[in-house]
């Protein structure tokens, strides 16, 4: 096995076929220090040839001009037999000999940015004529054949090639080869999986029979949930559309609580709100106009849960509440950008984490849950709520201000782990209760966060993600002085808490989808 790692392949004739062509003169220096031949076409033939390197263009290589407005041009048996011919078969070498073919050692190749035409143009067409053929088949060639042939499918490698090459002469190791392969073979199925996952988006395929999924490594995190396991973050992108701009590295569970704030953020009035959240729970929300104001509510709902915890506020962070925040213990404050005096406040806690979410956007893709080695997919609950989607079932109707209440407590009730519980009042929280195995128990939990905590406790209202078994836990938010709730139908026992309500004077109103959040 030793014999077989250190095995050394001299490289004399190379293949380059890229769409990036940047980086290429430094890669075409050492090429040419060890005399080795190239063959190229297309942009790529003309870029070299640009630079004044020797080339041959592969047209002139195979003797057979390319056709169908450039379709075809490397798929040929010169080209492929070059690549794939094992140098220590006898009836390969046969063959080859035969034939007038000759190896190819070395295939740099890099497709067609699919990726980037899918952003760009919506047009089916021309997104069709994106997806390189050629490319990808030389790859599998050479990756496949790693013994003999070296094989590279991206710039960032074009400086290992060279100090490859150098080391050792103008050769390359097995093991580089081998690693170089592995590479390529990622990148091939990655490159095909965004075209699957394409062709299944425009045809509304959801679950197909084989699902891929794709993913480019943002970064390693130091741990998982906790310092014994491994993490990392991914992305379907290249980067993430938030920023860190000051603070040490983030971990797993910030990344958690992060993207679980801006969820709630996102849902809220555009420019406007203030979102804390603790281990991926809201402890409070507000959507006072005024931003200042908006983060004081948020926090006055559950101050003790919020230490410690992340902000997310749904505008750009100012001077003045720049020094509020100061004032508190957080480990992320994320905003839509922040003023200048702001940032250099703000960082003068070094390890403060701030997140710049400005571009921030919300896709439509589904989400993921791995459990071992299986993966539950669903599509997003992103509905945007308005009054046709909920139905008035007490004999007292709801006023504007109490349905508006209504529908922003059940906006964040659904961010809650269930069961959930969320009482509001001026379009703020003043108690949740989440993840109890008992609805009662999470009514208990949000009444005591209020009684503690706040003591506005007029027109507060009650959103539940699931309606209500038994008519004990409106009970105990009624009695707390809860005059409206909103909860999904469906109970068995529907029409008692319908009585209980008309016998009580509350406000019952029936929203028409359940928002359970495990």
């Amino acid at each position: 096995m030793e014999i077989r790692k250190n095995m050394m392949q001299k490289i004399k004739t190379a293949l380059i076929s890229v769409s990036d062509k940047t980086d290429l003169k430094l890669l075409l220096n050492i090429l040419k220090k060890y005399n080795i031949k190239i063959i190229s076409s297309g942009g790529t033939y003309k870029e070299i040839k640009r630079l004044k390197f020797k080339c041959i263009e592969v047209s002139k290589f195979t003797g057979f001009n390319e056709i169908l407005d450039g379709r075809v041009k490397t798929l040929h048996p010169k080209i492929h037999s070059g690549i794939l011919n094992k140098r220590n078969n006898k009836n390969h070498q046969k063959e080859l000999k035969l034939n007038n073919y000759e190896n190819i050692d070395l295939v740099i190749v890099n497709f067609y940015p699919f990726s980037k035409i899918l952003e760009q143009n919506r047009n089916h067409k021309t997104i069709i004529e994106n997806i390189d053929v050629g490319g990808p088949a030389m790859v599998r060639s050479a990756a496949k054949n790693y013994n003999d042939v070296t094989v590279i499918v991206s710039k960032s490698n074009y400086s290992d090639l060279i100090n490859e090459l150098i080391k050792n002469n103008g050769a390359t190791s097995l093991k580089f080869r081998e690693k170089m392969s592995k590479l390529a073979f990622t990148e091939t199925s990655y490159y095909d999986s965004i075209i699957s996952n394409y062709f299944n988006k425009i045809s509304k395929t959801y679950f197909p029979k084989k699902k891929i999924i794709q993913a480019n490594l943002i970064e390693k995190l130091r741990y998982g949930e906790n310092p014994h396991q491994l993490g990392a973050i991914y992305s379907n992108k290249s980067k993430l559309n938030i920023e860190k701009i000051h603070g040490k590295q983030l971990s797993y569970n910030n990344y958690n609580d992060i993207f679980a704030a801006l969820s709630i953020s996102k849902s809220l009035p555009k420019n406007i709100g203030t979102v804390i959240v603790k281990h991926a729970n809201p402890c409070g929300v507000s959507i006072a106009k005024k931003n200042l104001d908006s983060y004081r509510s948020a926090l006055a709902c559950d101050p003790i849960s919020a230490f410690g915890g992340i902000v997310s506020c749904n505008f750009k962070i100012t001077k003045k509440l720049s020094l509020e925040l100061n004032k508190i213990f957080f480990e992320v404050i994320i905003a839509n950008g922040f003023e200048k005096d702001a940032l250099k406040i703000l960082k003068s806690k070094k390890n403060l984490r701030l997140i710049d979410a400005s571009s921030y956007q919300e896709n439509e893709q589904l989400t993921f849950n791995s459990l071992n080695d299986s993966i539950i997919i669903q599509s997003e609950d992103k509905k945007i709520f308005t009054k046709k989607d909920f139905k008035i079932v007490s004999k007292i109707k709801p006023n504007k201000d109490q349905f508006e209440n209504l529908i922003f407590a059940f906006n964040v009730c659904r961010y809650v782990k269930s069961n959930a519980i969320v009482l509001a009042t001026e379009k703020k929280t003043v108690g949740i209760g989440s993840g109890q195995p008992s609805r009662l128990d999470s009514c208990k939990i949000a009444i005591d966060k209020m009684n503690k905590f706040n003591t506005l406790k007029e027109n507060v209202v009650a959103a539940s993600d699931a309606f209500f078994p038994f008519v004990d836990g409106i009970e105990k938010l009624v009695q707390a002085g809860v005059n409206a709730v909103v909860q999904p139908a469906g109970s068995i026992r529907d029409k008692e808490i319908i009585k209980f309500a008309n016998e009580t004077g509350t406000v019952l109103v029936f929203s028409k989808t359940r928002h359970f959040r495990h």
